[in-house]
């Protein structure tokens, strides 16, 4: 094709698009605050981050254009950098699955129960990932001295003769912040699944039960997973999304940085280049980077959701 054809091609596509949106104009206008606003917050920042991920910037001078080189010294001189990202996909492949499915099974349980009392079951199973004072009840629990709940169960059993230290310990620290992560993963996905399981129409199951479908497993796999696509999508993304965006957790059980970098996380790098040392273009890699692993991981698991049912 020549470039006359493919530049005419362009052109008529182009204006079948603006004829469209001139056509659906009311539409696009109630989209319009939402696309500014997400435009504004959301793109806009990305593409900043993306510009400055290749320069040198401190805020205090002006950004300075250095190639790759932020890049090359994440990949290959920064040592706690990699250590931040094995820590940070050990979480991912850990709490991303366990979370995710145990969202999905308690939602599923919590969903045959009365109407008043799954409100209230809802609501105590979703307060924990809201909930500031988890962190500090979960301090009280793996506190490193006899006055810790499980040091002092254990003490009491005889199991210990001393006090573990659980959050400072590089040993311990990975498996407690992994059980208060999965603790807490009960967010909006598992809002999600409730609200899917809420509109599965009823007929469907009679249906099933006529067709062959003879127990609780059948219609979970042929009738209920097929009709939640939509919610499963939703909630595999907010699964990713919080496994990689692990953060507060360790910084509030294990401290800022984590004893050896035990649980040091990409977004704890991130928080200490942008927030403290101020070199924004570092930052910047970081985050880029973070982001298209992001993208390449819920691209993979979406992938592997159209698949369920057919």
């Amino acid at each position: 094709m020549s470039f006359a054809r493919y530049a005419a091609k362009k052109k008529r596509s182009f204006l079948h698009l603006i004829k469209e949106i001139v056509r659906h104009r009311v539409c696009y206008l109630f989209l319009a605050p939402f696309a500014v606003v997400f435009g504004l917050f959301y793109v806009a920042p990305l593409a900043v981050s993306i510009f400055y991920s290749f320069t040198y910037y401190n805020i205090l001078e002006p950004p300075r254009f250095i190639g790759l080189r932020n890049y090359i010294n994440l990949l290959l001189g920064d040592d706690v950098f990699l250590t931040a990202m094995k820590n940070t996909f050990i979480m991912v492949a850990i709490t991303g699955p366990v979370g995710y499915i145990a969202s999905f099974l308690f939602a599923w349980f919590i969903h045959e129960l009365p109407r008043y009392i799954r409100a209230f079951v809802t609501l105590v199973f979703y307060a924990p990932s809201i909930s500031g004072a988890v962190y500090m009840i979960w301090a009280i629990i793996f506190s490193g001295d006899a006055y810790g709940y499980i040091n002092g169960l254990l003490m009491h059993l005889g199991i210990l003769d001393q006090p573990v230290l659980w959050l400072t310990d590089p040993k311990y620290m990975m498996p407690v912040i992994l059980v208060v992560i999965l603790w807490m993963s009960l967010g909006a996905g598992f809002l999600a699944f409730i609200a899917g399981l809420s509109t599965i129409d009823e007929t469907l199951y009679e249906a099933g039960l006529i067709d062959g479908i003879r127990n609780r497993w059948q219609e979970l796999w042929y009738i209920t997973l097929p009709n939640m696509k939509g919610m499963l999508m939703f909630g595999a993304v907010m699964a990713i999304t919080q496994s990689f965006g692990v953060a507060d957790v360790t910084i509030a059980l294990a401290g800022f940085p984590s004893t050896d970098y035990a649980v040091h996380t990409v977004v704890n790098h991130l928080v200490d280049y942008g927030s403290i040392r101020f070199e924004m273009g570092y930052a910047s890699a970081i985050a880029t980077l973070l982001f298209l692993t992001m993208i390449l991981c819920n691209a993979l698991i979406q992938k592997m959701l159209r698949r369920v049912g057919t």
